[in-house]
């Protein structure tokens, strides 16, 4: 994927009504000891986090870390980026596919490969990210859908839909990005 000239990245990032300086009315209010994603902001934060952060493809653990990246953006669950030292990386095969990110830049997709087993882009990467998400270069964020994935001990919620790769724990209230009718959030 080739990156966006000016013009068009400064006309996709102000695409969004959003921007986590306010909540809009039909946001959960956050329970005790919960956070609201529409408090992240947009651009989003990128957060060092070091919680136990365990992936899980059946019985076979193929990434462990406390010194993941959590992407904190705007209606969105955190998006966690592990870094390559930490997960089974023979187990990553290029998907040949690619996407544009608007605040981190071109990203590289991944298959899952393990003897006859494979689970087709269920991973992403940021090798050549933008200004401001450096610390994702080393790093691969994984789809939690047909994965077994937990933060801190607690497992992990996929966000929804086929694009997203959220990871929604019990210390978030949503609604989150994802869904139906969620495209302009």
């Amino acid at each position: 994927m080739t990156m966006m000239d000016p013009d068009q990245l400064a006309m996709a990032r102000a695409q969004w009504r959003w921007r986590g300086t306010g909540r809009p009315p039909f946001a959960d209010l956050p329970g005790p000891g919960q956070m609201s994603v529409w408090d992240f902001p947009r651009p989003p934060e990128l957060v060092h986090d070091p919680r136990d952060i365990v992936v899980h493809w059946g019985e076979r653990e193929i990434a462990r870390t406390c010194g993941a990246w959590a992407v904190l953006e705007t209606a969105h669950p955190p998006t966690f980026y592990l870094p390559l030292a930490d997960v089974a990386r023979e187990l990553l095969q290029p998907a040949g596919n690619g996407s544009f990110c608007e605040w981190k830049g071109p990203a590289r997709y991944w298959h899952l490969v393990d003897d006859d087993r494979r689970l087709a882009m269920v991973a992403w990467s940021y090798p050549q990210p933008l200004p401001g998400a450096e610390p994702l270069a080393d790093c691969v964020a994984f789809y939690a859908h047909h994965l077994d994935c937990s933060v801190g001990g607690a497992r992990v919620t996929p966000q929804e839909g086929d694009f997203y790769g959220g990871w929604i724990t019990p210390d978030l209230a949503g609604p989150f990005k994802g869904g139906p009718g969620s495209g302009n959030w």
